[in-house]
């Protein structure tokens, strides 16, 4: 495979009509309507998250799933989307669907998230019904609740690569920056708005008593809201199938702008992974502890006592409080997100790269060293931007990268030189992807072994510190930035 310069076995694909991976026409420039609807998919996935942040633990627990078995749970999707990712990127970048290379992925991963959603906030209550012997319900319940969890996340995790390259498949240089904005801003509203919901006590109003349990609330919001956003991005902006097109391309024409597939904004971003990386493990290992009043880090409540005592009701009270810091945080991001092109001509890329950085770092700096409830709060919206960030400075740096390599091929075609093939979209998209998830798994891995060295939780919070204050090193001495 190469460019599109018509020479004898040049084999290049591309969409009808819209950019292809291996270079073709420019496509039409998107209505900001279009990129609204696209945006549609990261507010309803985004909501998801931030719902499974709120409850998978109090669900987890309800169930009775052994404390020995907590981090396989949030260990089995990061591993299982580092080892899949690239194939499912490299299919994705060759895929001949009638309907298009992204749509078909999109729609299989959405059917999947709701599939989980369906199974760990109704698992129990689905096996209470068709199973009454106790010690078959018990197991059954956390299976299908435990599948649930690794379904939705393994789903929610890879949703994101393709959601970005159907976004830079169909769009403009221009309109491609204008999506990205677009999408951290509905990313964080719909955060936000996830995880108001989860800190409303569903248990004692009317639809709580409707419905049943605040489980069965949150996946009728949850199951409803995504279904409607995946409906209305599906249909934001026509994408055609992949074709050869290696005969049709004149001689003379040169390779247009290369569609960048960024892949995922951290799942840190999404805040949910903050669940992955700080909550749940600290949680999941805390149990093979004594416990202690430093079991969690502001209210000192306890998950695992009888659910009728003071220090669960404390430990609940923290979840509701949690949830109000993230919703603070989603806004922030959203909020940040649009003064972001205003910062650009003056600070750069990597100026709101090191930020970024610097600003968690500070904020995860003061919440270890002083836990209350006030200082979290206030610390979440510089969380918000960095959550921004990563939503939004590496994908435009790939994007120059990839402009800039298209732009070597494009003078090695007209200098008669040798044909270069270029990467497709889906392909750097799970690179960044797998790196991630790789990110996550050695958090999810490593911190339980820092809690129980240091006795306290307080030190995921200073671990954190600590490596963003690096990574803004990293990023101003060893990342490469364009004008």
């Amino acid at each position: 495979m190469g460019d599109s310069s018509g020479q004898p076995g040049i084999h290049t694909y591309k969409s009808l009509a819209e950019e292809g991976p291996f270079g073709s026409l420019e496509p039409p420039k998107r209505p900001t309507g279009s990129l609204v609807m696209h945006s549609m998919a990261m507010f309803g996935r985004e909501f998801c998250y931030a719902v499974e942040a709120a409850y998978v633990t109090p669900v987890l627990l309800s169930v009775g799933l052994p404390r020995s078995l907590y981090s396989m749970v949030w260990l089995l999707s990061p591993v299982l989307g580092f080892l899949l990712q690239p194939v499912v990127g490299l299919a994705s970048d060759h895929c001949r669907a009638r309907w298009g290379r992204r749509r078909p992925y999109i729609l299989t991963l959405g059917i999947m998230m709701l599939l989980g959603m369906a199974m760990y906030l109704n698992g129990d209550a689905i096996v209470s019904a068709l199973i009454a012997d106790p010690r078959k319900k018990l197991i059954w319940a956390i299976s299908v609740t435990m599948i649930g969890v690794v379904l939705f996340d393994f789903a929610a995790d890879f949703i994101d690569g393709p959601i970005k390259a159907y976004l830079f498949d169909v769009c403009t240089h221009r309109d491609k920056e204008r999506g990205l904005h677009y999408h951290a801003l509905f990313t964080g509203l719909g955060g936000a708005l996830g995880y108001l919901l989860g800190a409303i006590d569903w248990a004692h109003l009317e639809l709580g008593r409707l419905l049943g349990t605040e489980f069965q609330v949150m996946f009728f919001f949850s199951s409803s809201v995504l279904t409607l956003c995946f409906i209305i991005h599906l249909f934001s902006i026509p994408e055609a199938p992949l074709r050869d097109v290696a005969k049709d391309i004149p001689p003379q024409q040169a390779p247009q702008d290369l569609a960048l597939s960024s892949d995922r904004t951290y799942e840190y971003g999404s805040i949910e992974k903050v669940k992955n990386g700080y909550v749940h493990p600290e949680l999941a290992l805390q149990g093979e502890k004594n416990k202690t009043p430093a079991e969690q880090i502001v209210y000192h409540g306890d998950p695992y006592s009888a659910h009728n005592s003071t220090e669960f009701l404390i430990y609940q009270r923290g979840v509701e409080v949690g949830c109000w810091g993230l919703c603070i945080n989603s806004v922030f991001s959203s909020l940040y997100s649009y003064f972001q092109k205003a910062l650009v001509p003056y600070i750069g890329l990597k100026g709101l790269y090191f930020m970024g950085y610097l600003l968690f770092g500070l904020g995860t700096g003061v919440i270890g060293l002083f836990p209350n409830v006030y200082s979290s709060l206030v610390m979440c919206t510089l969380f918000g931007v960095m959550s921004s960030t990563l939503y939004t400075v590496p994908f435009n740096l790939l994007t120059a990268y990839h402009r800039e390599q298209q732009e070597e091929q494009r003078q090695q075609a007209r200098c008669g030189g040798p044909d270069g093939s270029v990467r497709g979209q889906g392909v750097d998209c799970a690179a960044l992807t797998c790196m991630v998830q790789l990110a996550q798994i050695l958090v999810g891995g490593g911190l339980g072994l820092l809690v129980n060295m240091a006795g306290s939780v307080i030190v995921v919070v200073i671990t954190a510190s600590a490596v963003s204050l690096i990574g803004c090193c990293f990023v101003a001495l060893f990342v490469r930035y364009m004008d």
